[in-house]
Order: C-alpha cells, then sequence, then structure tokens
C-alpha cells in the first residue's frame, strides 16, 4: 500500500511547549484548535505559548506519543488579547520574565503590554521587582524575539523552509533579512546549506540584484566545494577557471581577478604542490594540516620501544599453525619496537595474521589496545577474523551530533581514548575529516597500526589519506607481496593479485570460485545477472539475495548501472504484496522487505542491538527495510542487526542496495559478487576499479560480460586523480 498523505491545515493558540531543541530549533507544541487539543512537531523555533498560529503539514501517529501534526511550514500571530499576553510572557519566551513578574506586568498595562515592553521600556520600572536595568533587557530580549519571527516571515517568501530560516537567523542575527537580501549568495555557506543554483534564483527574485563579484565568488567556492564532493582536497589553480567560467558565464580574466581578492579576504588559500600552485578552501587546507602535524609529533615522541624477540614470534607461530615470512615478522617487529605502522598488501597476503600476531605480544607486555574500522560490516569482520571485539571509527570516538547535524566526537585531545595501542583496518576508506579525528584522540604515547590495501579505490570523502602517508614515506610501511599456499587455491585471490599487477586474470576455469559469463550485448547481460542473483545461485548454494549475494556495477548510470538494476531486481525479489507496505519516493518505491543503503552519515537516528542503544548510521551502510509505518511515519531498518527508526522525512536517504556501485562496496565483503562488465562508461573502466570490485567476494566471484572490456580495464592503470596535499606537507 503506497503513501497517499495529502497536506492539511491546522489554526488555534499554542497551549503550551513541551519540547524545544534551540541549536535544530524541533519543537513539540500543543494547540488549541476550534475542536480540540493537537500536539504539533517540527522545527518551530521562537514560538511559545498564547501564540496563534497556522500550521500546514500532514497527520501522523507516534508509537509512544499517539497520534500527532507534522508541520512543514507555519504563520504566526502574536497575542492579541491580555490573557493571551500573559501566558505568552508566563511561559518564559521572554528572559527575566517569569509567572509572578509576568503577571503584574500584564495586570498594570494590560492589553498595551506588548506595546510597553517594545516602545516605552522606561514604564517598566514602575512594575514592583522590575530595575531599570531590568526594563532595558526585558525590552530588547522581547524585540530579539520579534525579530527572529519577522525574519522567519520575511525569508519564507524565497522559499526558505523554517530550518533554513533558522540557520540564517543564527549566522546573520537580527540584520539577517538585510544582510541576505544584499548578497543572498552568502546563503550558500555550509551552516545555511542552501546551494549556489537557489541563491541565484533568490537574486533573481530581488528588486536590487547583489554585486556581479558576489556571485562570481560565490560560482568559484561552489566549483571547489564539488570538486571537495568527488574526493579532491584542492584543485590546481590553473583547472580551476574553466568550470568556472561555464557555471558563471563570464571571461577567464574575471574569475582570476575573484580568486585573487578571494585569496586577499581569506576565503581561499594558496599553496605550492608538485610546482603548482593549488586553492583550497581554509578548513581542508588546515585539516591535512593538521594531520601532517599530528603525525610528526608521533614521529618526534614514540612510544616506548618493546623489541620482539625471534623466540616469541615462534611461539605464535606454533599457537596459530602458521609460519611468517620475511616481511611479516618485520611488521610484527616495527609494531613493538616503534609503534607505528602502516601494513598494506592484497588479499591472502597474511595481513590479519600479522595483526593476530600483534594483538597477542601486546597482549603479552600488558599493553591495552582497541580495533576499529570505517564501517560496521568491516568492524564486524575485523572482529571475526581476529577473535577480539571492534568497534566502529564513530562509536570508539563516541559521536554525537551537533550543529546542523555535523559529528561531535566526544573523544578528543582534551578526552583522549583509553587505549596505549589503536589497530585501525580499512585505512583506505578513511577520509581526512575522520582521520584527523583518530589522531587528535590518540593519547601520548599511544601506538597507532594502520591496515589496508592501497590498490583499493580511494575514500569516498575528501583525501587520499592512506596513499599519501604511503608515498610520503615518512612513517614505516610494510607492504605484504606473497600469496600463501592456502590463498593461492583461490581463484578470486590470483585474479585479484594478476589485475593489480596489469595481467589478464583467468576466465576460462570452470571448477573454481571464480567464473567468466560472456554475452555479446546489454539485454542480455541484464538477463543473465538477474538470473543469477535472483534464481541460479540461491538454488545452486542457498544463498540468500539478502545478506549473501551482491550486484556491483561500475556506474549508478546506464542501462546495467545500479538504478535500472535494482528497479528490475526489486520485482524478481521483492514484488508488491497486500501484506507488504510501500512508500513512494521520486524515482524509486521503498517496501517492506527491500535490501536497502543509507547513502548519508545521519547522527540522529538511533538504533537498539541486543539491549545496546546507540545513534548514527552512516554512507555505505547496508540494511534491510524491515517495517514501515504510516501511522508514525517510520522506518524501521536493519543495519546488521542495529533496528534503527528512520522519520519518513529521512527516506530519501535510503537506497535499493541489490546492487551497488563498486565505491559504495568499500569495506564490505559478500560470499558472492556478481559484476556486468558490460555498457559501463569508459571513464569507470580502469585497473584498480576492477581490482576493488574483486577482493569484495569471499566465496564467488562471477563477472558477466565481454573479455575485450576487461582486458580494457586491467590494461588502464590511470587511477582515479585525487588532489591533496597531505604527502607534500609531511615531506616539506
Amino acid at each position: 500500500m503506497a503513501d497517499e498523505q495529502t497536506s492539511d491545515t491546522l489554526r488555534g493558540s499554542v497551549e503550551s511547549v513541551a519540547f524545544r531543541n534551540e541549536e535544530s530549533g524541533f519543537t513539540v507544541l500543543h494547540i488549541a484548535t476550534d475542536e480540540e487539543l493537537v500536539t504539533v512537531v517540527g522545527c518551530l523555533p521562537g514560538v511559545f505559548a498564547g501564540e496563534n498560529i497556522e500550521v500546514s503539514g500532514t497527520w501522523g501517529y507516534h508509537e509512544s506519543y499517539g497520534r500527532q501534526f507534522n508541520a512543514a511550514s507555519y504563520v504566526r500571530g502574536m497575542p492579541a488579547s491580555a490573557a493571551d499576553m500573559l501566558k505568552y510572557l508566563s511561559s518564559g519566551a521572554v528572559k527575566g520574565v517569569g509567572p509572578v513578574t509576568a503577571g503584574r506586568i500584564v495586570e498594570m498595562f494590560g492589553a498595551d503590554t506588548f506595546k510597553v515592553i517594545e516602545e516605552e521600556p522606561d514604564k517598566l520600572a514602575r512594575v514592583k521587582g522590575i530595575s531599570r536595568f531590568g526594563a532595558q533587557q526585558i525590552s530588547a530580549e522581547f524585540k530579539r524575539q520579534h525579530a527572529l519571527r519577522d525574519i522567519m516571515i520575511a525569508l519564507e517568501r524565497y522559499s526558505m523552509s523554517p530550518v533554513e530560516c533558522l540557520n540564517a537567523y543564527k549566522v546573520f542575527g537580527e540584520e539577517a533579512v538585510k544582510i541576505i537580501e544584499t548578497n543572498p549568495y552568502l546563503l550558500c555557506s555550509e551552516r545555511i546549506g542552501i546551494g549556489f543554483e537557489r541563491a541565484d534564483a533568490i537574486a533573481a527574485a530581488l528588486a536590487q540584484p547583489p554585486p556581479p563579484a558576489c556571485r562570481i565568488e560565490a560560482g568559484i567556492e561552489h566549483v571547489i566545494r564539488h570538486n571537495v564532493g568527488n574526493g579532491h582536497t584542492c584543485i590546481p589553480r590553473a583547472k580551476l577557471a574553466a568550470p568556472c567560467c561555464s557555471l558563471l558565464d563570464v571571461g577567464e580574466e574575471e574569475i582570476e581577478q575573484s580568486i585573487d581578492t578571494m585569496l586577499e579576504k581569506g576565503r581561499l588559500i594558496t599553496h605550492p604542490l608538485g610546482g603548482r600552485d593549488h586553492i583550497f578552501l581554509p578548513p581542508l587546507y588546515w585539516k591535512e594540516r593538521n594531520i601532517a602535524a599530528l603525525l610528526r609529533r608521533i614521529l618526534q615522541y614514540p612510544p616506548a620501544s618493546q623489541p620482539a624477540s625471534e623466540k616469541e614470534i615462534d611461539k605464535i607461530e606454533k599457537k596459530l599453525g602458521v609460519q611468517y615470512e620475511e616481511k611479516q615478522r618485520s611488521a610484527i617487529e616495527t609494531a613493538l619496537a616503534k609503534g607505528l605502522l602502516i601494513l598494506t598488501g592484497g588479499p591472502g597476503t597474511g595481513k590479519t595474521t600479522t595483526v593476530q600476531a600483534i594483538l597477542d605480544l601486546y597482549e603479552a607486555r600488558g599493553i591495552d589496545y582497541a580495533l576499529a574500522a570505517p564501517t560496521g560490516r568491516a568492524a564486524k569482520r575485523m572482529s571475526e577474523l581476529t577473535g577480539r571485539p571492534a568497534k566502529t571509527i564513530h562509536r570508539l570516538l563516541e559521536v554525537e551530533w551537533g550543529e546542523n547535524d555535523k559529528p561531535v566526537f566526544m573523544r578528543n585531545a582534551s578526552n583522549p581514548i583509553s587505549a596505549n595501542a589503536l589497530v585501525i583496518d580499512e585505512l583506505s576508506m578513511v577520509d581526512i575529516f575522520l582521520f584527523e579525528s583518530i589522531l587528535n584522540a590518540l593519547p601520548m604515547g599511544c601506538r597507532l597500526i594502520m591496515v589496508g590495501d592501497s590498490d583499493q579505490l580511494p575514500p569516498v570523502g575528501a583525501g587520499n589519506v592512506l596513499k599519501d602517508i604511503i608515498d610520503s614515506r615518512m612513517l614505516p610501511v610494510v607492504e605484504l607481496k606473497e600469496i600463501f599456499r592456502q590463498a593461492k587455491e583461490s581463484l578470486i585471490v590470483v585474479n585479484a593479485h594478476k589485475i593489480v599487477e596489469g595481467g589478464m586474470p583467468v576466465l576460462d576455469l570452470r571448477d573454481r570460485d571464480f567464473f567468466f559469463i560472456e554475452t555479446r550485448d546489454i539485454p542480455s547481460a541484464l538477463r543473465t545477472v538477474c538470473d543469477l542473483f535472483s534464481k541460479r545461485l540461491p538454488d545452486a548454494f542457498g544463498y540468500s539475495t539478502m545478506t549473501d549475494i551482491q550486484v556491483l556495477c561500475p556506474s549508478k548510470k546506464g542501462e546495467i548501472g545500479t538504478v535500472a538494476l535494482n528497479a528490475v531486481l526489486q520485482k524478481l525479489v521483492n514484488p508488491p504484496a497486500k501484506d507488504k507496505n510501500e512508500i513512494a519516493l521520486k524515482n524509486r518505491v521503498l517496501r517492506e522487505g527491500d535490501k536497502v543503503m543509507q547513502i548519508k552519515n545521519n547522527y540522529q537516528v538511533t538504533w537498539e542491538k541486543d539491549g545496546e542503544s546507540g545513534a548514527g548510521v552512516f554512507n555505505g551502510d547496508i540494511g534491510r527495510l524491515v517495517k514501515i509505518s504510516h501511522a508514525g511515519q517510520t522506518l524501521t531498518v536493519d543495519f546488521d542487526e542495529r533496528m534503527a527508526i528512520l522519520p519518513f522525512d529521512h527516506a530519501v536517504e535510503l537506497e535499493h542496495a541489490y546492487a551497488v556501485t563498486v565505491h559504495k562496496s568499500q569495506g564490505n565483503e559478500f560470499e558472492a559478487v556478481v559484476m556486468p562488465v558490460i555498457g559501463a562508461p569508459d571513464l569507470l573502466c580502469y585497473r584498480n576499479l576492477l581490482y576493488t570490485a574483486v577482493t569484495r567476494a569471499k566465496k564467488l566471484m562471477i563477472v558477466v560480460g565481454r573479455a575485450d572490456k576487461i582486458k580494457a580495464m586491467v590494461d588502464n592503470d590511470k587511477k582515479v586523480k585525487r588532489y591533496s596535499a597531505l604527502k607534500y606537507f609531511l615531506t616539506e
């Protein structure tokens, strides 16, 4: 049953404010209409008891609190009667005025109360308990409340949401409307979050357009932010002018002049990297600078050396039933002697058994350690492979959400983690924002072991931490290359190493764990992928389409990209049914039973697992949509046994995950992977994308398409270009 909610409007007076989050503006009101007392929830900043209000939105049902009205927008009217004025002032709307003082003020001035407070505050000093200074403070606070109300009304005519209006007020204060109408491009700041195109539309609606320089500077910043969204921390100045000219329809000279102006103002920073000037947004420049400084500090003040003896390593070999090769022994010794190590290597090279030895030696010496990985699945796999508990990095750092849903980590320089050693897996996935937070949370003398595969795709977020550190040659790096005998039995492992070395994978064997199915055109490839996913693999191996089989695609777009495949696969394995609720979004229908992926970090979402509760679901988390409650306006998603409840307005953060891009699969492993390699854009057909896809498969890898396309991918060693500065900052 699809969602068919229609908008409604309520009118009434605010009886009480049950809850308010001053930071986000989220408010719970009780409103008396002509018929009933209604609970209204939404972003309703500055609304207090006694006000008259008209609210537009939809009805819903909260499983704990019952029927309620979800506000999308509202119009306020200040109290007109003396009784409503008393209710308003008694509610705490004006700081310094409590119920007793409110009663005295209204008793003295009656229906003129608000006029006196705003225009003749000296008269307030006649009221018992109010000094002349107190009267001025009450008047100033009352005017501030009026200013917020007027700003909300003024800005809503530019189609700004209540949340955006509140953010604008918090940034610009009482002059918000004047400032925005002078330069609407200031709304493009991260704290307000309005896109350049919308700011352009607001500028076009103004009677007096802003100066051209405002638009050009905002456009330049927009282009740089777009590049940050693609993983870059900076951009060569020589490459910046062309996209800016295209966006703004102005000449290169004007762009260059504006860049110089922004550099002078400190809105941009320039730095020479590799002989070319690069342009940074200041926060990213200082993050990479700080990472370099923190790593140098660890090198300068290393933990106490505790060398590992040959006998100790021999003893661990016997315990684990393995034989360490020379580089593994070097890694183990470095982790003990230096306490700082990057351990890298492909599948089957023994990274896990090396980490196990390091942990055994830490335990023998009483070194308290923590294990962490970027995603829930990566942490779970780390725990399974090492036999020790591991957390996500966000949980380790005790994330909470702050202003504008930005993560705030409770573990930081003033409250470091309580461990003497930290082992991080899947470092290739970690961007500069998260890596800086990790380094900030390390206590002095803490050992840091970083594990990852430098041939994997770079992180989704900005930066290229693992590769930059390795390329800087400033930290101890051990690269494992030898494939262990047991691993050589896996064609997945053998082919992964062939691919990364530029060799053609073995495609003609039919009795191993890597298969190639040749299809000459896209329709036949599509049929083959769908048949493998929905019938052949479940029937042959008992694999679950929900947890075991994953389709990986180079691209979202195209006839055989993730968007098209998800629509087909959903029909095959989770078709509509009378007993399945669903919700219609712009370009997809989410249905109970769907395999879904979270596509945006959301620190507000709460979850429960085995009696434990927490907050936060993250970009790339895969789960199952268990329940859709139209009454409660909620979605319940099982993210690896973390039962999370999302409100309907967060449904846009979920995408189907029957098929996902290779980029989005990082940090995950699947029993079986099916990958179409036909019809993908040439731009996305390169070696380490194919390598990353193959290394996601644990037991079975099936590639569908044409052999010449696979060869083209192997031959294309042009890795995804990342403009970043950490390598340079480390070596300066």
